[in-house]
This record gives C-alpha cells, sequence and structure tokens, in this order.
C-alpha cells in the first residue's frame, strides 16, 4: 500500500464513508500476504515509498500474473521486469489493462501518480543496447518520473552526443546505458552536475566479456557522480534514478 493510499483510506474511515472493520480488511495483508509460493511485501511502499516489483525470470506465468494482481490490488503500480510473452499472456487474462513493454521485457499494472516526479534522462550507446535502456526508462515511468530517452549517442560519433546536452541537463539524474568499453559514461558525466546511473550492458565483441569490461570502465570512471549498477540491469538504474528524480522534485517545491 502506498502512503497516499494509507492516508486516504484513514481520511475515509474519519469521514465514515468507509467503516473500521472495512478499513481492517483493506490492511489485513500487511506487512506481507503469503500466497504459498511467494509472500508479497505489501509494507514495502509504506516503508520505502516504492512498492515491491516481481522479477519474472524463473517464475511460471500463473505465478507471475497472480503476484501482479494481489500487488496491483493493493492501489500501487505493478511491475514484471524479465517477462516473456508467456507471462504477459497470463498476466492480461486476469488483469485486462496489463501492459507489455516487449523490447523492455516489462509488464505493467496500474498507472503512475498522475502528477511526474522529477526528470530522468535516460541514454543508450546504440541501439543494440536499447532492450537495457527501455527497461530502465520503462520502471522509472512506472514510479512516477518524467522520463526523456535519448539513444543512440555513443562515443563513436561524439558529436551525436553534444547535440543532445541541452537536453540532457534538463534532467534531474541520467541513467546511462553503454557496452562495448562502456565509455559514455565517463563523457556524459563530465558534461552535467547531476548524478549518473551508469548500466553496463553486455552488447560487444569477445573482449567485451559479456558486459564485463563494460563493468570495469564505468567503475574506474575518474569521475565521481558516477554510480555502477549490474550488467544489463536497466531496472536497477530506472529504479534508483526514480528515487533520486523524485527527491530533487520534493526540493523544488
Amino acid at each position: 500500500m502506498h502512503p497516499d493510499s494509507l492516508l486516504k483510506l484513514l481520511k475515509q474511515v474519519e469521514t465514515g464513508e468507509v467503516s473500521a472493520q472495512q478499513a481492517q480488511e483493506r490492511l489485513s495483508t500487511l506487512p506481507f500476504e503469503d500466497l504459498g509460493f511467494a509472500r508479497i511485501d505489501h509494507h514495502r511502499s509504506l516503508r520505502t515509498g516504492m512498492p515491491e516489483v516481481v522479477f519474472a525470470a524463473g517464475k511460471t506465468p500463473e505465478q507471475t500474473a497472480m503476484i501482479l494482481e494481489r500487488i496491483a490490488a493493493s492501489g500501487v503500480p505493478a511491475l514484471a521486469t524479465r517477462a516473456t510473452p508467456a507471462h504477459f499472456a497470463a498476466a492480461v487474462e486476469m488483469l485486462p489493462g496489463a501492459r507489455y513493454h516487449a523490447a523492455a521485457r516489462c509488464i505493467v499494472v496500474g498507472e503512475a501518480p498522475l502528477e511526474c516526479k522529477g526528470k530522468v534522462a535516460v541514454l543508450c550507446a546504440g541501439t543494440s543496447d536499447l532492450p537495457v535502456a527501455e527497461e530502465a526508462a520503462i520502471t522509472a515511468e512506472t514510479f512516477g518520473a518524467e522520463v526523456d530517452r535519448i539513444t543512440d549517442v555513443g562515443v563513436a560519433g561524439l558529436h551525436r552526443l553534444l547535440a543532445a546536452v541541452p537536453r540532457i541537463r534538463t534532467a534531474d539524474v541520467l541513467v546511462v546505458c553503454a557496452g562495448m568499453e562502456g565509455a559514455l559514461t565517463s563523457v556524459v558525466a563530465g558534461l552535467v552536475d547531476v548524478p549518473v546511473i551508469a548500466v553496463p550492458t553486455s552488447v560487444g565483441y569477445g573482449t567485451n566479456f559479456g558486459g564485463l569490461t563494460a563493468l570495469l570502465g564505468m567503475l574506474n570512471s575518474c569521475s565521481p557522480t558516477v554510480t555502477v549498477v549490474n550488467i544489463d540491469n536497466g531496472f536497477g538504474g530506472g529504479f534508483n534514478a526514480a528515487r533520486i528524480a523524485r527527491l530533487a522534485a520534493a526540493k523544488q517545491e
């Protein structure tokens, strides 16, 4: 349950719109709901401001759909990452409003808050990095951030990146997705005064070592504003970017 949802429920009890018993029933699944195969942490939104997210890989379509349904029922946006078309088929049967983002391999149920909380720019070095970048973008949007997608701005053609600098500088936080040697992160971090979250991708030839070369390059960036998440972890980049953007927006209010 999101803090805003809890506050609304308490006000409804106060005005008599909802009875104490009805409120108790809605809160009965806190702090977690046991489905037998999963224990859903409904209390997470109250503790951290962000709900639990479903990692669909390794879960059956039916398990994924059931978890999404229970998260959405608690009044928060529900997100599943690394989801296949089979996962989505099961989800949309149970939740007709579910949406599948094929490039990002994400299922989204519900809507983000109407008011955007900060701005995230998601950059990717090449078109091959787009699946990871889209996972980051969809994640950030699901949790209320405005997202600007800036694609194919790798360092092999630096003029492409420089042309996008005015857009980049309007963001509260950047997510930079790059494979090969991962150089884009350091270049971008030297152009802005906001946090940069680096996402190494497994894109590249043999000595890319499945993203390890990009990961090490980003970890060794000379820019102190760079923070690095795991290889191909677009979700981690987008999730943390949304949190940073939210904090930045709160300071501007």
